[in-house]
């Protein structure tokens, strides 16, 4: 892969490119449901969960060990016969591992799949200094005969069809390849690797787990080449990140029970193999030990080991499974998401691994939709590091981007920022039919955005209309506060009052703070830290003075932004961060206040005949973890719930994301679209404005005849 940097120019034409070639994105999203289907099977019977928090707990506390791990792994590695090294940074890994090859009088080496190699980029190295570099895994010599890198961190020729790769074979064997022969490709494959292990001087391997108390090495491939890398050669060269430092063989194993099952949904790999020392090599002319070189490598893991936010991306077992579920790289691949590693966790490790000039593009190309988090087999916070990433960036770069500097000054001062909108509102009336959708958009917008409606500003905000709407229970049975966001506020005010006519009939006092403000989220998207963390600090002191009161909200991912990162905006045992913590533990969703709080019973609702889909937005399905209340609330509403396939896979809004990256948006909110109307269902509901946003304006462009309402809307209109 090219080491140059990425402009946002090279890059929004690079995602072009991927999302123009049908193969790449019928691949991936083939497999991408095929392993969210399938990953639950390998799981069950067990505690997920349980497991996770175990191992991830463990492994935090690694990190500041690390120094003392790798004293003792090259102690007890040495008194069995390797020979231990320790690299700073690429070039002295490179430089060492070079000069072994030169000292053994090697020509020929063959290598098996490791993703620290690719990190150094280590063949490109050693082809200069004049050997022969051949790599032995088939997906990884399929991608090295394309001058490739990989574009995923377990399957690196995920991205290529049959078609191409037989017809690689072909250029390369000069022998045709039937690309519907799959066993007869991999025969080929193995012809021409055999010579490679049978001559190669050294063999080159990376490792999953590094045991210091016993100086072994723990190898995981699904292939018999690894093996004969490190057995047929007579120099063998570990190539091992710190971060595979591991005390003892019982926490190796606690983490490869995780790895294989969230890897590929296995229970166990093809090959698990276990090194320790330098063996007899009589195989060989030279009748000597095998030569045995374990390399660790540092590469920017000891300062991330000192760092208290960015050390928890340490915990990583490299699995995929973030790239696995995101709804990002199903459509573009690991070439356009990533630069080396890929995924979430890419996103990070770039920033410390190869700078802030191949991070600062692809580290905005994140949805927060929160899936990665979710399968993370170390419960890893990757949407959060991903921002506080964005944050690094801008400081490294040492220049604030516009859009952040135009947000900054619209959201700082409120009455601008009502001017701003209500100015917005004026604009868009020539293209408003009356329903709440502008149609007719300027070209210059059309053309990128034109894959939805966009919605119209409402002419009155919430907030304007809350004197005159606000009840007065008699003699109220509940009592709560209500944040309603930008969103309910200044574009689905209706929103606001279908939840205060479901409340009504429950004797719900409502306080309605007027200081309350932008939840942040915009901000933190941004990567804007200071603005965020002055939204949040207004919104926790507006909502001081409604006592413990629930806080309700019909936007989930205002809910979920604000429980779950306020509380990391302060500094932790501070007076605000205690406030926070009250602030966020008062939270609660729509779906989850009607159902859990108010109780809410099919009695006070007419049985509307119409069949309901349910898009699950992702901050209530995994930032809020609230599944069962939305489709409970479905069927007590009236409707008759239909499920439909990836009910809790993003639609695609994520904020400003879907203005950012619009064509990555658009290709979500297709797949999304299609699955709600294969379901056959009349109505689709979310308890989201954003999501609200996204598909209403998707179903209305694709003019598909189904209306998509928040569910507080819908339950409104169905009341007695």
């Amino acid at each position: 892969m090219p080491e140059s940097r990425r402009s946002k120019k090279s890059y929004k034409k690079e995602i072009r490119k991927a999302l123009n070639d049908p193969f790449l994105r019928s691949a991936l999203d083939r497999f991408s449901e095929a392993y969210r289907e399938g990953r639950p099977s390998v799981y069950e019977g067990l505690d997920f969960q349980g497991m996770r928090d175990d191992l991830s707990a463990t492994k935090a506390a690694l990190p500041a060990r690390f120094q003392a791990l790798f004293q003792e792994f090259k102690k007890n590695a040495e008194k069995a016969g390797a020979r231990v090294h320790f690299a700073k940074d690429a070039q002295e890994a490179n430089d060492l591992i070079s000069a072994i090859a030169k000292l053994s009088h090697a020509k020929w080496i063959v290598k098996s799949k490791s993703m620290t190699s690719e990190e150094i980029f280590l063949n490109r190295r050693l082809e200069r200094d004049g050997f022969k570099v051949t790599e032995t895994d088939l997906g990884e010599w399929i991608i090295q005969l394309r001058k490739e890198s990989p574009s995923h961190m377990v399957m690196p020729a995920i991205h290529l069809s049959r078609g191409q790769v037989s017809r690689l074979f072909k250029q390369e064997t000069g022998k045709d390849a039937d690309p519907e022969d799959i066993p007869k490709m991999v025969e080929m494959a193995r012809q021409e690797l055999r010579p490679a292990f049978l001559n190669a001087d050294m063999g080159i391997t990376g490792a999953n787990f590094a045991v210091a108390d016993s100086g072994a090495l723990g190898i995981v491939t699904n292939e018999g080449n690894m093996r004969l890398t490190t057995t047929f050669p007579r120099v063998h060269v570990a190539l091992v990140g710190m971060d595979k430092l591991l005390p003892d063989m019982d926490l190796a194993l606690k983490t490869l029970d995780l790895l294989t099952r969230n890897a590929t949904g296995q229970a166990i790999t093809s090959y698990v193999t276990w090194i320790k020392g330098a063996v007899e090599c009589g195989a060989t002319s030279f009748g000597q030990a095998k030569e045995t070189h374990i390399l660790f490598l540092d590469n920017g893991r000891l300062a991330l080991a000192d760092d208290p936010v960015f050390s928890e991306s340490l915990k990583c077992i490299r699995c995929g499974a973030c790239a696995n579920v995101c709804p990002i790289y199903s459509k573009v691949g690991g070439h356009k998401y990533g630069h080396v590693y890929i995924g979430a966790i890419g996103l990070i490790l770039t920033l410390f691994y190869h700078g802030h000039g191949e991070a600062s593009e692809i580290v905005k190309n994140c949805l927060n939709c929160g899936a990665c988090a979710q399968v993370c087999p170390v419960a890893i916070d990757l949407p959060w590091l991903i921002k506080k990433s964005g944050e690094a960036v801008i400081l490294a770069q040492g220049k604030t981007p516009v859009k952040n500097i135009g947000m900054s000054l619209a959201m700082r001062n409120r009455r601008l920022f009502h001017l701003l909108l209500r100015a917005a509102h004026i604009a868009g009336k020539p293209f408003d039919n009356g329903d709440g959708l502008i149609r007719h958009l300027p070209d210059f917008v059309e053309r990128r955005h034109g894959f939805r409606r966009l919605p119209a500003i409402a002419a009155i905000p919430f907030r304007k209309r809350w004197e005159k709407i606000a009840p007065h229970p008699d003699k109220p049975r509940h009592s709560a506060a209500f944040f309603c966001g930008c969103a309910v506020d200044f574009i689905y005010p209706g929103q606001g009052e279908a939840m205060l006519k479901l409340f009504k009939g429950h004797g719900v006092h409502i306080d309605f703070p007027m200081e309350q403000t932008c939840c942040g989220l915009p901000a933190f998207a941004a990567s804007d830290r200071h603005r965020g963390k002055e939204f949040a600090r207004v919104n926790i002191e507006a909502f001081s003075h409604s006592d413990s009161r629930p806080i309700v909200t019909l936007c989930a991912s205002c809910g979920s932004h604000m429980k779950n990162h306020y509380k990391k905006m302060f500094k932790p045992g501070s007076a605000m961060f205690k406030k926070a913590e009250a602030f966020s533990d008062r939270i609660i969703d729509f779906s989850s206040f009607m159902v859990n709080v108010l109780k809410a019973s099919p009695s006070e609702f007419r049985r509307s005949g119409q069949s309901a889909a349910y898009h699950s937005p992702c901050h209530l399905c995994r930032g809020l973890k609230v599944e069962k209340e939305p489709r409970a609330l479905i069927e007590i509403g009236g409707f008759d719930y239909v499920p439909s396939k990836d009910e809790d896979v993003c639609c695609g809004f994520g904020g400003s994301y879907s203005v950012d990256f619009p064509e990555i948006s658009a290709e979500i909110l297709k797949k999304k679209l299609d699955h709600v109307q294969k379901s056959k269902a009349q109505v689709l509901l979310t308890d989201c404005p954003g999501c609200v946003m996204q598909l209403r304006g998707g179903m209305d462009k694709r003019e598909g005849g189904m209306a998509v309402m928040h569910m507080a809307e819908a339950l409104a209109e169905n009341m007695i």
